[in-house]
């Protein structure tokens, strides 16, 4: 017996709320029947057309703002790719038995986004619950009593809602100064010596979620260069700070250290008196076109990976450590050397490139390797934005990204 295929139409138009399917350009693509019959409308009058068309604002009072605070949020939804709920509004609608004459209306608004396989928004799904009764409660003392604390919630409700845009308007802000600071410390991209380097730093797709990642490239004399990646835990402007703060003490440690391991034991050293610079994973390496090798030492960080020209993915996970800070008393840190040929190519990142929720690390470390395997023919500067087109295009990345690619 074969299992009956299900109309998912036919659900939707019967879902019991409110609940409309709009486009990236805010076209209705469908509603349900609750939602046509609570709105005095056809479904002629709704599908195919603008949102805010079918349900301006009422033009007789100066003070209305559903549309715009719903624009707002759609937008928001559009943006970030995440619910979300409004606070209770005021959405006057015209009646649709008597044009000309507004009804005074109150809604609870939730939006909340479908995403296509390339991640991006396809649809917004808009569900209302309407509560209209509620703040009108008309008749007798206990209608007055009730008339009073709807007009209370709805007040409450706006109060919300201005602090809550306040706040978006500070974490833009602080996202904003992050964004700057990191640009003013991480090195511009460029090559170093005479060999050719990529470098990518991608923020996080949520507007309040500025971390502290970085990546450092150091000219060492003869025909060696530094190359590190780091991760510090937390967001916002004080990771940003501890970031600019860790980089410029590994910088200025690869100078003068005996090799990777001895800059990161130094670096693990200073990180404990940097408030906010516990379990902060790095990477450093090392790279000598004299002896062609490169020498690493991780602290909690992912592994480089090394993409030989005849395709071979090599990680490079014998000298791993546990991050900054992690242990109360000093240690000295591995360090581990691998040799290269001429066209092989060092990969450094970050977590954000690779990690994804509810999915093992492993998966990710071979998504990467079957990428730079299979983009292995293109310069460093195509190579990198090949990766980041394949590992971060169809996904939401919650955490920023540094990428750096040399070719050797």
């Amino acid at each position: 017996m074969t299992e009956a295929a299900i109309d998912y139409a036919a659900v939707f138009r019967t879902l019991p709320g409110m609940v409309a399917l709009l486009t990236p350009d805010l076209v209705f693509a469908d509603a349900n029947e609750e939602f046509l019959r609570l709105s005095g409308r056809s479904r002629e009058q709704v599908v195919g057309r603008y949102l805010f068309d079918v349900f301006p604002d009422n033009p007789n009072d100066p003070s209305a703002t559903g549309a715009r605070n719903l624009a707002a949020s759609l937008k928001r939804v559009l943006d970030s790719g995440e619910r979300d709920a409004m606070a209770l509004q005021r959405y006057d609608v015209e009646s649709a038995k008597r044009p000309g004459v507004w009804e005074e209306r109150y809604w609870s608004p939730v939006n909340d986004a479908v995403l296509g396989p390339d991640g991006r928004v396809v649809l917004l799904v808009h569900r209302v619950e309407e509560v209209t009764e509620l703040i009108r409660a008309r008749g007798g003392p206990e209608g007055s009593r009730a008339r009073m604390l709807a007009a209370e919630l709805y007040t409450r409700a706006r109060e919300l809602q201005e602090v809550n845009e306040r706040l978006r308007r500070a974490h833009a802000r602080d996202r904003e100064v992050a964004l700057a600071l990191q640009e003013a410390l991480l090195p511009a991209p460029g090559p170093v010596g005479h060999h050719g380097v990529a470098v990518r730093y991608r923020p996080a797709v949520d507007a309040l979620n500025v971390c502290g990642d970085w990546y450092d490239l150091v000219d060492l004399p003869g025909d060696r260069i530094g190359v590190a990646v780091g991760d510090v835990v937390g967001h916002g402007l004080r990771a940003a700070c501890v970031m600019g703060q860790l980089r410029s003490a590994l910088s200025a440690a690869s100078r003068v250290a005996d090799g990777p391991a001895q800059a990161l034991e130094v670096l693990g050293l200073y990180a404990r008196s940097v408030p906010g610079a516990e379990s902060t994973t790095a990477v450093n390496t090392l790279i000598d076109w004299d002896t062609r090798t490169v020498t690493y030492s991780s602290a909690g960080h992912p592994p480089p990976l090394l993409l030989h020209a005849d395709a071979r993915v090599e990680f490079l996970d014998r000298a791993t450590d546990p991050p900054l800070g992690a242990r109360p008393e000093h240690v000295p840190r591995p360090q581990a050397t691998t040799t290269f040929a001429e066209g092989d190519t060092l990969v450094l990142y970050t977590d954000g490139l690779i990690e994804r929720r509810y999915e093992d690390i492993d998966v990710g470390l071979a998504r990467l390797a079957d990428s730079l395997a299979g983009h292995r023919g293109e310069d460093p500067e195509a190579l990198a934005d090949s990766v980041l087109a394949e590992l971060l295009s169809q996904h939401t990345s919650t955490d920023d990204t540094a990428l750096v690619i040399v070719r050797l």
